[in-house]
């Protein structure tokens, strides 16, 4: 047994092996995330050293095109200049003060400045605090219990949220999770995605991923999410938007520009934190005033508004002017059209689906539409070794067929040429398996 409060003798540097073997004395299952494992492709995991730009390298010295981007966050690619410059400033000043600062302030402004119809929010430290929150002062406000969710939209590890999500709770292959007891979720409910479920009187909320981004990558119908706003304006239901991965992607304004569909409340995270832990929940001042200390509906965080964090989020939010979308979204648009032709010409059926930058793949020749259609394309079982052989030529995917595919402004014209020709290599070794 390898001791893990040790270095391996005889080894400057740890292998990704041995490190993994270290990890699995301390850690459940070695990792601190459930998507961080291996279970659903197989291997072991890499171990990052550092990282930069479009790139991680392991501790076997061993770079990759990144395509994870920390799930998110990274927009501006790993380690942008001006993020690092401001959080090391702002580390110079203290890490956690406990009170109020004007950056928490200033990155409030800036979001509620960028997002039509956005007028006060509440920072935390986690997108699950945020998706908890806003239920909490959803049922507050209303004064209502149920909840309605979407199959395979994961909106944290809260426990009324939990029901058949998507993201690392499906590429566990569970449908709920131990320890959460059947009164945590008697009030929420389940429907399929992209079809309009029943709301009415005793409705709460209705909460949605705007782009479902946690089974794959799945669209929303046309006049899906303008049908849920006309159906929580009709019961007095409110539409909660999870934004923590579409929020500042999709546009400058999120899911919200990108469609013209408000919600009443926002959830938001990764892209706002650079990088850094953090969330936020808003919505209108009307319903922000049920949120304590001005009304009745208790929340609160000892790390809310840390100053680290705040100081990445304004200055990744900074930098993301209408140049860095259009970057992105061309980015995007090269990488899926080379992604479907490598894959096409290799004798692979596969689809990649895109919104603006997000992108997704599915092995099979349909575009899922909701949870059991993606479930259909993971049936295949063709995205492990598909991930396997792209690690093996440098491109790292998530490993999990549930994860979107994630470019930044920092992947260049090379990057997405090497990443094709690695795919059309990938595919041709998936296919031969296959014959």
């Amino acid at each position: 047994m390898v001791d893990p409060h040790v270095p391996v003798a005889g080894n400057a540097v740890a292998t990704n092996v041995e490190l993994f073997e270290r990890a699995c004395e301390v850690l459940p299952g070695g990792v601190n995330s459930p998507v961080r494992a291996f279970g659903s492709v197989g291997g072991t995991p890499y171990f990052v050293a550092r990282a930069e730009g479009a790139h991680v390298w392991d501790v076997e010295g061993n770079r990759y095109i990144d395509y994870v981007q920390s799930y998110g966050p990274g927009i501006l690619g790993h380690a942008p200049p001006a993020v690092v410059e401001a959080v090391s400033a702002a580390a110079a000043d203290g890490t956690s003060y406990g009170a109020p600062t004007e950056r928490e302030v200033l990155l409030a402004g800036e979001m509620c400045a960028r997002v039509p119809g956005l007028e006060m929010l509440r920072l935390v430290s986690s997108g699950t605090e945020a998706a908890m929150s806003a239920v909490r002062l959803a049922r507050g406000a209303t004064g209502r219990n149920k909840i309605i969710k979407f199959a395979g939209c994961y909106h944290g590890h809260s426990d009324s949220l939990l029901a058949a999500g998507g993201s690392g709770v499906a590429n566990q292959g569970l449908s709920g999770c131990d320890g959460v007891t059947p009164g945590a979720v008697a009030d929420t409910v389940v429907a399929p995605y992209n079809v309009l479920p029943d709301i009415d009187d005793s409705t709460a909320a209705v909460l949605v991923e705007p782009v479902a981004a946690n089974m794959g990558l799945v669209a929303p119908a046309p006049g899906f999410l303008e049908g849920l706003r006309a159906a929580c304006d009709h019961t007095g239901a409110l539409l909660v938007y999870d934004e923590v991965i579409t929020g500042f992607r999709l546009a400058g304004g999120g899911a919200t520009e990108f469609y013209g569909v408000r919600p009443d409340l926002w959830c938001f995270g990764k892209v706002i934190g650079g990088g850094l832990p953090v969330g936020a929940f808003g919505g209108s001042r009307e319903l922000m005033g049920h949120l304590a200390p001005l009304g009745g509906v208790y929340q609160a965080g000892t790390l809310s508004g840390n100053p680290l964090a705040t100081a990445a989020g304004l200055a990744t939010l900074e930098a993301l002017d209408t140049a860095s979308y259009e970057r992105l979204e061309a980015t995007a648009m090269r990488l899926a059209a080379g992604l479907e032709e490598a894959l096409a010409d290799a004798g692979v059926e596969a689809v990649v689906p895109r919104v603006g930058s997000l992108l997704g793949l599915f092995f099979g020749g349909r575009t899922p539409r909701n949870f059991d259609e993606a479930a259909a394309s993971v049936a295949s079982g063709l995205y492990a070794p598909f991930f396997g052989a792209m690690l093996r030529r440098g491109v790292a995917l998530a490993p999990g067929p549930y994860e979107a595919i994630f470019v930044s402004v920092a992947h260049s014209a090379a990057d997405i040429d090497a990443t094709i020709a690695a795919a059309g290599e990938a595919a041709a070794e998936v296919a031969a398996e296959l014959s």
